[in-house]
């Protein structure tokens, strides 16, 4: 991506305060929602005494460890680094950018519930593709990380749920 490519995607909320305000607002609130869904969903799966509930917990556990490590070892810059440009979104970590940890998370937990609850996961399939593209349009990922955190996710699930 270059700087003038970044300017014209993050232009969509630069300069609109209610826009950054907005953006800032869904982000916390998509974030904070999946992040309660899930162990909503563990504690179900625990009241119920479902054997799925150790590959729920393992699955997204082992592959957030993945991703974590991968980040450090790439530590890709973030694009308000590159091109020192503040973000909409308020971001002060440098590096460990690709792929985007808030939109795998989202994608590992869509895909644990879409292997119990379809419509559920397709609904948080929605809510991290939206996530995606606000946290590139916040600047604070490329389109690049938000992708792969994603297609990360959907294979480590479909692995991990699927063929294992």
């Amino acid at each position: 991506m270059t700087k003038n490519e970044y300017i014209k995607i993050t232009n969509i909320i630069r300069n609109h305060p209610r826009r950054i305000r907005l953006t800032r607002f869904l982000n916390r609130l998509l974030t904070g929602f999946v992040f309660v869904l899930y162990p909503s969903l563990l504690l179900l799966l625990f009241s119920r005494r479902d054997p799925f509930l150790l590959r729920a917990v393992i699955v997204p556990a082992v592959t957030f460890l993945i991703v974590t490590v991968f980040r450090r070892v790439f530590n890709a810059q973030r694009p308000y680094e590159r091109f020192d440009l503040p973000p909409a979104i308020e971001k002060e970590t440098s590096g460990k950018s690709f792929p985007s940890r808030h939109v795998f998370s989202v994608f590992i937990i869509a895909m644990t519930a879409f292997y119990l609850y379809p419509g559920i996961g397709v609904g948080l399939f929605v809510i991290g593709a939206a996530l995606g593209v606000i946290r590139v349009v916040g600047g604070v990922h490329e389109p690049r990380d938000v992708i792969a955190g994603a297609l990360f996710a959907i294979v480590s699930g479909y692995i991990g749920y699927w063929v294992i």
